[in-house]
């Protein structure tokens, strides 16, 4: 099974079962979609230049140009990008401060400054200090390598838009504070990666009548209690 679903997010009946026994509504919404099968990008060098060039672009365009990207250098590597340059960067369409990022991140792959390895056995929040550390690489984006690259399994990010908005949908929340947050967190830990992928299905429109609360036009009264059930 590994081998057959290397590129996705690995999970399966001890995490679902798991969270299904905690939380009934998630659980719901879990029967209801199936299994997900969520992109991932293995190599950790790969996954923090293409989360530095996904930052604040549309997701056609952040595609685009890691296409190009891909097929100007033949592989997303340290030595590639280096030889590359800036000139190199920004002719695949990538900025000139996300090209200084990068380049300065491969540089201090190259030179030890940055031990990707040793990120890579870190516990999650020593990864995220790490990776934090880096130019152009912020909270919400080190999480998202944890989760998308590092298959870290507990990772629910309130910084994420996304997730917010699929948790107001599912619990039926007009807002979603710190204080309740942290309490549907501890409640699904520590497989909050897989709860994290039926949120943002959800905040995709995966259930089509579960609405946002928070959007003007939901209905003023929900029939579905406001407290975490």
């Amino acid at each position: 099974m590994k081998h057959a679903k290397e590129s996705v997010f690995q999970y399966g009946d001890t995490e679902t079962n798991w969270l299904k026994s905690r939380d009934t509504k998630l659980g719901a919404v879990m029967e209801r979609i199936g299994h997900i099968d969520r992109a991932v990008e293995p190599d950790l060098y790969a996954a923090i230049v293409h989360d530095i060039v996904a930052q604040q672009i549309s997701t056609k365009a952040q595609e685009t140009i890691w296409k190009r990207l891909g097929e100007s250098l033949g592989e997303i590597a340290p030595a590639n990008v280096i030889t590359a340059g800036r000139e190199g960067l920004q002719a695949n369409g990538i900025s000139s401060r996300k090209a200084e990022y990068i380049l300065d991140f491969t540089a201090k792959v190259l030179s030890g400054e940055c031990d990707l390895d040793a990120i890579q056995k870190m516990p999650d929040a020593e990864a995220i200090d790490a990776l934090v550390s880096l130019k152009g690489i912020g909270v919400w984006t080190a999480e998202m390598i944890l989760l998308f690259c590092l298959q870290r399994p507990d990772v629910l990010s309130y910084g994420d838009l996304g997730i917010q908005r699929g948790m107001r949908m599912v619990y039926r929340h007009r807002e979603l504070t710190p204080r309740l947050f942290a309490k549907y967190r501890k409640r699904l830990s520590p497989y909050g990666s897989v709860a994290s992928l039926y949120f943002w299905a959800v905040s995709g429109g995966a259930i089509p009548e579960l609405t946002d609360p928070a959007s003007p036009s939901s209905p003023k009264h929900s029939t579905e209690p406001q407290n975490a059930n």
